[in-house]
């Protein structure tokens, strides 16, 4: 024995070739022409989408851990908007509301 261990997909490996299908340029305006004439629906969105743009955030701050949850629009506003006036990351931002309710919740308990 050699030590080779042999293929057993040698025959079928050597028997495909490889074929890069031939395309023929695409005529548009062929195109357009008969999705005109079958009355096909266009698929351009019929008023413009809403997108929200954002400026891209990228802090180092030794935040690893993926935190979501599920809100309204209008407190994901809310919480951006916040984050730009104070200039402060978003889990940054979530951890100053956490310790806002925190001492409020301490200062509304009364003394055991």
């Amino acid at each position: 024995m050699s030590g080779e261990r042999s293929d057993p997909f040698k025959d079928l490996v050597e028997s495909l070739v490889p074929v890069r299908p031939t395309r023929k340029p695409v005529d548009m305006e062929a195109i357009e022409r008969i999705s005109q004439e079958e009355k096909f629906p266009s698929r351009q969105a019929s008023r413009p989408v809403k997108t929200l743009t954002r400026k891209r955030r990228v802090h180092r701050t030794g935040r690893n851990q993926q935190f979501n949850v599920k809100v309204t629009a209008e407190t994901v506003e809310r919480f951006y908007r916040l984050a730009d006036k104070l200039g402060v990351p978003l889990g940054q931002l979530l951890e100053l509301a956490l310790d806002a309710l925190e001492k409020s919740e301490t200062r509304s308990q009364p003394p055991v």
